[in-house]
């Protein structure tokens, strides 16, 4: 088995792009380190500002990387000095004659640094094309006021985040009442539609009397009826784009274009099979240029997720003890058709990726 080798009986999809951390997590000399789908990763940035991602594990006594420290561009063991280059080839040893021995390699992952996150190729490094990667432009246009970043640990299997963004019928029940949709949600069936690279998408469309509350205020009537959508976009294999938006002006379209709203990225990166990391950015078009309201939109989304979301989906995973929702034959409703249509793609495409190695 090479270095390069993909784990034969791993339950994630690896042949994808997956978030490692936030652009800003990884400062420009520290060694910064995460466990991503089961295996110990070290991240870190070049001179140049270019990041780097290696097993976090000499292949000597497996001491982790991070624990050492940076010699220019390359990073040396603590336990026995070996030292690393960014592509994983051992480029010293201290010890005997200094011969270096063949097998004395680190395994490097591909990275991309798009949209504020660091992304990483966790398979195969020759099918890691920067194109695979979905288009979340919309997050880097306007002022950087106008979007914000975050980060969660959830003690959940990242499966039943990715259901909680796609299933949105949760809202009224779960949700205090500045994202309330006073009812009209949950008796909505979602209208579903397929897009490219195994992309599926799930739309609602209703009228409330208030707006929600996130935009009434920006509405000309903050007290009147407006017309809201949600449209929400998975692509594998965890990343979920939601777009919402209210608008007053019955002639004007229900997109972002022409109503006060926001675009909104949550991706999800497995940890372990019950533990997740939770990333997330969201882009505005109101109030653009307002620190404060900045920082207070992240507030409110830690508080939903932390204190509404979060406990709800750990207690799920919890007394599920598995990942494998099907096994358990839950019962289904039409609020379901989203989320378990997902799951079956995903199942798919990694029983594919599977029969292939």
């Amino acid at each position: 088995m090479t270095v390069h080798a993909l784990k034969p009986h791993t339950p994630f999809l690896m042949n994808a792009w997956y978030v490692a951390a936030l652009s800003s997590e990884v400062g420009p000399e520290a060694l910064f380190h995460r466990t991503l789908l089961d295996t110990p990763v070290l991240i870190y940035r070049k001179a140049d500002g270019t990041p780097v991602a290696l097993h976090d594990r000499c292949p000597h006594r497996f001491a982790p990387l991070h624990l050492g420290r940076r010699i220019g561009d390359e990073v040396a063991c603590l336990y026995h000095a070996l030292r690393f280059d960014c592509s994983g080839q051992c480029t010293h040893n201290p010890h005997g004659n200094g011969q270096i021995p063949a097998a004395a390699q680190v395994r490097s992952f591909p990275l991309l640094e798009r949209h504020g996150f660091l992304w990483i190729w966790m398979g195969e490094p020759a099918a890691a094309r920067p194109e695979a990667l979905p288009d979340f432009s919309p997050l880097d246009a306007g002022p950087e006021t106008g979007v914000a970043h975050t980060y969660m640990h959830m003690k959940a299997n990242y499966e039943l985040i990715v259901d909680n963004v796609m299933d949105l019928s949760h809202i009224d029940h779960v949700h205090g009442e500045i994202i309330n949709t006073r009812g009209q949600l949950s008796p909505l069936r979602p209208a579903l539609r397929e897009g490219a690279a195994e992309a599926l998408s799930a739309r609602w469309e209703w009228t409330q009397t208030p707006a929600m509350l996130i935009f009434a205020n920006f509405l000309p009537q903050p007290r009147e009826a407006a017309r809201h959508f949600f449209d929400i976009t998975w692509t594998p294999p965890a990343n979920i784009q939601l777009s919402v938006g209210a608008v007053q002006d019955p002639d004007l379209a229900l997109d972002l274009q022409h109503c006060i709203g926001q675009y909104d990225l949550h991706t999800c990166t497995p940890e372990r099979a019950h533990t997740t990391h939770y990333f997330f950015a969201t882009r505005r078009n109101h109030v653009e240029h307002d620190a404060g309201y900045n920082a207070a939109k992240i507030a409110a989304m830690h508080t939903a997720f932390e204190a509404e979301d979060g406990p709800i989906i750990e207690a799920v995973d919890a007394e599920m003890g598995t990942p494998d929702f099907f096994s358990l034959n839950p019962v289904l409703m039409s609020n379901d058709v989203a989320p378990v249509r997902v799951r079956r793609s995903l199942k798919r495409l990694i029983d594919l990726e599977r029969a292939a190695r």
